[in-house]
């Protein structure tokens, strides 16, 4: 995977982070910079992990699917960067997409954001990467985009977080989709 592709998987899988942020961020109105701190750690430690659990699972099961892994790849990212569109249009917040302000809340909203990060895990199993950078870099992304998102909350609102996702969704698409191509072209 080039180094293009692990920036744009990354930030891609920190857009939920951001927008769980950028809305908890409006709702604080001025958040304590530890707030910030918090929430971005929790986040890029919680969106690390998860692709991790997701690639080793999906390493169990490789060699049964190996025929098929491309678009077992293009199939989870696909399904991923259309679950972000769809939420991304939805007018309504999803409940575990409110700000709340208890440690708590924080950690299961992290959890709720990095399922999809398990997901992508899984399919990069099928792939020849190097899975821990890939989960450093999504964990750092996560962590700079959710400090950003609590930041600049109070001024762009939740909307632009939301756009956000969207934008996300496609560059995942665009990913499953380049994979896709890419191994049914070597074949």
């Amino acid at each position: 995977m080039s180094l293009l592709s692990i920036i744009v998987l990354a930030f891609s899988m920190s857009m939920d982070a951001f927008a769980v942020s950028v809305g908890r961020g409006a709702a604080l109105g001025r958040p304590r910079f530890s707030e910030t701190l918090r929430t971005g750690v929790v986040f890029g430690v919680v969106e690390a992990i998860t692709p991790l659990i997701g690639w080793a699972a999906g390493v169990a099961a490789a060699r049964f699917v190996t025929a098929v892994d491309h678009w077992i790849a293009f199939g989870l990212l696909a399904a991923v960067g259309i679950n972000m569109l769809r939420a991304a249009m939805s007018k309504e917040q999803e409940e575990e997409k409110k700000p709340g302000m208890s440690f708590a809340m924080l950690i299961a909203t992290a959890i709720g954001t990095s399922l999809d990060a398990m997901a992508v895990g899984v399919s990069l199993a099928f792939l020849e990467v190097n899975i821990l950078v890939i989960a450093v870099a999504i964990g750092a992304a996560t962590f700079l985009m959710a400090s950003g998102g609590m930041l600049v909350g109070r001024l762009i609102g939740e909307r632009f977080g939301r756009y956000a996702e969207g934008v996300a969704g496609v560059a995942l698409i665009i990913l499953g989709s380049t994979i896709l191509y890419e191994h049914l072209m070597a074949g």
